[in-house]
């Protein structure tokens, strides 16, 4: 790839053509932007909503102008991961991979086979934006630094709320169809048995008055995520369940939750629903869109997603249930593991041989009005509908203000036209940079005063970053582990649960790992806490 340089910006001799592979090529003194563009090749993952092409979306024509760099995409909208994989094995490794979707084991791995190069320096030297980050937020810094003190990748970091408060704190909301209750003159559901009364009640009495009982009074998608029922499986006592079977109670234990009991209880419940065919039939097979066809037809009674809006419509058929006691009385909410903040989101590649330049492109998009529109899209774009109008703040300076969403749904505007990638939001950017999303404040007030009265635990699991052997062993065991977990509890809900099944089932946890897997979560968690991790 032969590229024309400015020799105002390259102190690589007289010559002012140079090879992109050849190891002379590295402009130095980098000032955006450059005098004669110069190209990175970069591998990147979109939606199938965005255009194919990187080059055609709003933002990066803008960034392009802004600082004169031309961005070669090779660019996959499905099995990212897998051809991902196959190109960097095959040697067609571009200069960075911009959604990388690295996990800690590919960060280690490709760090030990030189694929990818340490990043700390470049960091300290071209990056201001992100080294001004990472000195007000140490904590960020500490996340990103692999077990031998260097850092690999550019993370993504979206702050809403810290805590309890964060957006994160609940993941799996469920929404219960408030027209069926008032069609039949039912009380909103305060019990685990209230709730079963409500879902026979939208089963058999036509609360969509069709005459037809084609009602789905409550569905799921049985997988780790956002459509999942474990958000009720803590009205049974215990810890309750989430995505990774993990918990932090007040006094600083590690508890793995589906060897629980109330585990057990739960999933009893849900087989009494399903035995009286309360529960869809499709729940352990379907994707998201059969959930998100079923929620368009408002032919479901109780569902589970993060943002009801994707699913059902911004409208006031559905409202959150709210948190349910159950036999024992009591009412509790689990806590996720979930952050704002994703590790691996972009890496810098050793067939680089323009770091610097690299390094302060990317530095671009730590900075506050570029990470907003990066994150959540942009202004101005005459072909699409825009998340944002130019405003200004309370002191007169330019201000990204989200604009009304007029019934779309957030994801499927946002993913028209934000590129994601490697970005940071802070809590401080709010009312200054951009306005909140009204999406986003809505679903933290509903998180406020549905959820928050009843989280009884004040931490959860902190992301670690494991040594390579320790990241290895847990996504053994976690791949074997969560998958029989997740078939077990199909079958339980399906099937029942019998004293010789469930301790069936606790020897195929010990069997899939979960004594070590508990360990290694055990071991992190206090050396995180002792600060030496």
């Amino acid at each position: 790839m032969l590229l024309t340089l400015s020799l105002g910006l390259a102190a690589c001799g007289n010559k002012e053509e140079q090879n992109a592979s050849s190891p002379s090529y590295d402009l130095k003194k980098v000032a955006f932007p450059l005098k004669k563009k110069v190209t990175l090749k970069m591998m990147n993952q979109n939606s199938t909503l965005a255009p194919k092409n990187p080059n055609n979306q709003l933002i990066f024509k803008r960034l392009e102008k802004k600082t004169g760099v031309h961005i070669d995409w090779t660019n996959y909208q499905s099995d990212f991961a897998e051809k991902r994989n196959l190109d960097i094995s095959s040697g067609a490794i571009p200069d960075a991979i911009f959604n990388a979707a690295a996990s800690d084991s590919d960060i280690l791995k490709w760090a030990k086979t030189g694929t990818i190069v340490p990043v700390d320096k470049l960091i300290k030297k071209y990056m201001p934006n992100l080294s001004k980050i990472y000195k007000e937020h140490p904590e960020y810094k500490r996340m990103v630094t692999a077990p031998n003190g260097h850092i690999y990748s550019f993370p993504w970091i979206e702050e809403l709320g810290e805590g309890k408060d964060s957006i994160h704190t609940v993941n799996d909301i469920a929404w219960i169809n408030v027209k069926w209750l008032k069609k039949l003159g039912l009380k909103m559901p305060k019990t685990t048995d209230d709730l079963e009364k409500v879902l026979e009640a939208f089963k058999t009495k036509d609360p969509n008055g069709n005459g037809k009982q084609d009602e789905i009074p409550m569905t799921f998608i049985n997988m780790n995520g956002n459509e999942d029922l474990k958000v009720l499986y803590a009205a049974f006592g215990g810890d309750g369940d989430n995505d990774d079977h993990i918990t932090i109670d007040n006094n600083g234990k590690v508890n793995f939750t589906a060897d629980d009991d109330s585990f057990r209880k739960a999933s009893q419940y849900f087989h009494d629903l399903w035995s009286k065919g309360l529960i869809d039939k499709a729940a352990f097979e379907q994707d998201w869109n059969t959930l998100v066809a079923k929620g368009a037809k408002k032919q479901v009674g109780l569902y589970f997603t993060w943002d009801k809006t994707n699913i059902t419509g911004d409208n006031s058929d559905y409202e959150p249930l709210p948190v349910l006691a159950g036999p024992n009385g009591k009412r509790q909410v689990t806590r996720t593991n979930n952050y704002g903040f994703d590790r691996g989101r972009m890496v810098i590649t050793s067939a680089n041989k323009n770091l610097e330049l690299t390094a302060k492109w990317i530095d671009q998009l730590y900075a506050p009005m570029q990470s907003v529109q990066d994150n959540w899209g942009t202004y101005g774009d005459k072909k699409i509908q825009n998340i944002f109008e130019m405003s200004k703040n309370k002191n007169g300076e330019p201000m990204l203000k989200h604009l009304p969403l007029k019934g779309s749904a957030p994801v499927e505007v946002r993913e028209k036209t934000s590129i994601a990638g490697p970005l940071a939001i802070l809590d401080s950017y709010y009312n200054v940079y951009t306005t909140k999303p009204d999406d986003a404040q809505w679903r933290m007030n509903i998180l406020k005063n549905v959820y928050r009265p009843y989280i009884n635990h004040e931490h959860n699991y902190p992301i670690v970053f494991m040594n390579e052997a320790d990241t290895t062993k847990l996504a053994q065991i976690n791949a074997d582990l969560s998958d029989y977990i997740m078939r077990m509890r199909a079958t339980f809900i399906k099937n029942g649960v019998t004293d010789s099944s469930w301790k069936s089932y606790l020897a195929g946890l010990k069997k899939n790992g979960s004594d070590d897997y508990l360990k290694l979560k055990e071991k992190y968690y206090d050396k995180y806490q002792k600060g030496d991790e």
